[in-house]
């Protein structure tokens, strides 16, 4: 298992496009990824589980990859929400 800690710095947040960008990226790797988030665990392959916890700019987030290609799987996640998903 491997996690990071992040700062969620795009200005809309975990809107649509980068909640549906974050869980395609992550569908192709075999390992569970969990977004810990206000104390709840959301499901980082579920875009609705993303939308539903409503995580906006500013929000602390850890991002916990646990399998098979977890390094891999953590070092996109991490590229993309660094990045402010491109925004």
């Amino acid at each position: 298992m491997v996690s990071k800690h992040f700062t969620i710095n795009n200005a809309q947040g975990f809107h649509m496009r980068p909640a549906t960008a974050f869980t395609v990226a992550m569908a192709k790797y075999p390992c569970t990824v969990t977004i810990r988030f206000n104390g709840s665990n959301v499901d980082g392959k579920s875009l609705l589980n993303i939308i539903a916890s409503c995580i906006k700019v500013g929000s602390e987030i850890d991002v916990i990859c646990d399998g098979d290609k977890e390094n891999e799987a953590l070092a996109e996640a991490a590229a993309m929400i660094e990045s402010g998903f491109g925004e």
